[in-house]
């Protein structure tokens, strides 16, 4: 006999967003219902953001003992991987255990369930627990809120499933280090990991597909980090075609046709592929094969659906979940609010420079039939800059449209490009009129004072 049970909401997967909306629906006074077949909190706190920052931050604290010849004298460092293992372990992840999170979730009101959520039609979802046997199936009231995320990509290299390599999840449990490391995939992920194990001292090479590393950001920024990247000693392959990979004696060998890569450990940093393929989609009229589920303004999916995160297509980055999140939340309870707007999204890749942007690109302004003015202005040149010293290299690139008047895009490279990025997303977002920005006063000596001389550049 069916265990069918009547709530006001039920939330399948509990990344950051929805662990955020289910603990403001509880708090609104709904009978909430959350489910994971995982680790409550999803890939950001376990396998992604906080750990691989954390590894950064020790790589950051290397590179800058090695500048301090060139402004304070000598020093000597000796690498160690074992704290920065010892705090993602403790500190990060609590052993990959997400039992404190679980904990949350019940203090507030909050009905929980380890297992695999699938929808059966408009509120509907039957749940499937870890060991296979069927749990109760909720009828939602209110509704389904979606946030199933992604997991890495499958790429269909030859030979590289029967491989032991390693993806995002893996690379963050590492407890030694190896001496070669060959990446695939210049994306956000592995350029930030190429630069992390090449300055612990392995041997690094970055393979990339398309034409450059970091393909979506700007060009001169991409080109900035390249050249980064190897004076640190990194090797970087653009335009490669990958015919097959192989493993034996402890040697992964990658095949580019004109050359083969080989190195101790292979990370694959290149595509994820949504969970969205056994959650019932195709109950409720949607396409279980899609990588997106489509949503309006307030996030909503369908009939009591509505849907937040990666799986929205709308950007795969936690700040997006979490923006998302409060919009459903506000709709779930009748509460007015703003609708969602994507003009102004901003992203940071947490190399060394940093690399923050917003909004369009000079690329895409264009393909978007604006009249584009664009300046690009070194960081290094700035008073902040010829202070700093070594460490000091960035840019900021600003894309404006020239019947408005407005920003639409910008570009901050450079130590702290994320926190200068702040000022770039209020102009984007709120539409401020570039000569108001012209008139502002920029604090002396700042990083963020090179946006005013990018502003006069603008013509």
């Amino acid at each position: 006999m069916t265990d069918e049970r009547e709530v006001d909401l039920v939330v399948i997967g509990l990344g950051p967003g929805a662990e955020s909306l289910v603990t403001g629906a509880a708090a609104a006074g709904l009978e909430v219902v959350a489910l994971d077949k995982h680790l409550v909190g999803g890939e950001c706190p376990y396998y992604g953001c906080i750990p691989s920052k954390m590894m950064i931050r020790a790589a950051d604290v290397l590179a800058e003992a090695g500048r301090v010849a060139g402004l304070a004298g000598d020093v000597v460092v000796t690498p160690s991987w074992a704290p920065v293992a010892r705090r993602i372990s403790e500190e990060a992840t609590d052993g990959w255990d997400d039992q404190v999170a679980v904990d949350r979730l019940v203090e507030a009101g909050i009905t929980f369930h380890h297992g695999t959520g699938r929808l059966d039609g408009p509120g509907r979802v039957s749940i499937e627990l870890p060991d296979g046997s069927p749990g109760p199936t909720y009828v939602a009231r209110r509704g389904v809120v979606l946030n199933t995320g992604t997991r890495p990509a499958r790429l269909p290299i030859e030979g590289l499933a029967d491989t032991p390599y390693w993806t995002n999840r893996e690379v963050v449990q590492v407890s030694e280090l190896p001496g070669s490391l060959v990446v695939i995939g210049g994306g956000p992920i592995g350029c930030e990991l190429a630069q992390v194990f090449a300055r612990f001292g392995v041997r690094v090479t970055l393979l990339e597909v398309g034409p450059r590393i970091l393909g979506p950001s700007e060009p001169e920024a991409a080109a900035l980090l390249q050249d980064t990247f190897v004076g640190e000693g990194i090797r970087v392959l653009s335009q490669v075609q990958i015919g097959s990979v192989s493993y034996a004696d402890g040697t992964f060998t990658v095949d580019l046709g004109t050359e083969s890569v080989s190195a101790d450990k292979l990370l694959v940093a290149a595509g994820r592929t949504p969970n969205l393929d056994d959650i019932g989609l195709e109950t409720i009229g949607l396409d279980p094969s899609a990588r997106t589920v489509p949503v309006d303004e307030r996030m909503r999916a369908g009939d009591r659906l509505w849907a937040i995160g990666d799986i929205t297509g709308k950007g795969a980055f936690t700040h997006v979940a979490m923006y998302q999140q409060a919009i459903a939340l506000r709709d779930l309870t009748g509460v007015e609010g703003p609708a969602a707007t994507y003009h102004a999204l901003p992203h940071v890749t947490f190399t060394d420079p940093e690399v923050g942007g917003v909004g369009l690109t000079e690329h895409q302004a264009r393909e978007a039939g604006l009249r584009v003015r664009t300046a690009t202005t070194p960081l290094e040149q700035s008073s902040r800059g010829w202070l700093h010293g070594p460490g000091s290299r960035g840019l900021i690139k600003l894309v404006e449209d020239a019947d408005r008047g407005v920003l639409v895009g910008a570009t901050a490279v450079g130590p702290y490009g994320g926190e200068i990025l702040g000022f770039l997303a209020v102009a984007v977002h709120a539409a401020v009129p570039v000569e108001t920005l012209r008139a502002m006063i920029f604090a002396y000596p700042t990083f963020h004072r090179t946006i005013e001389t990018a502003l006069g550049e603008l013509s």
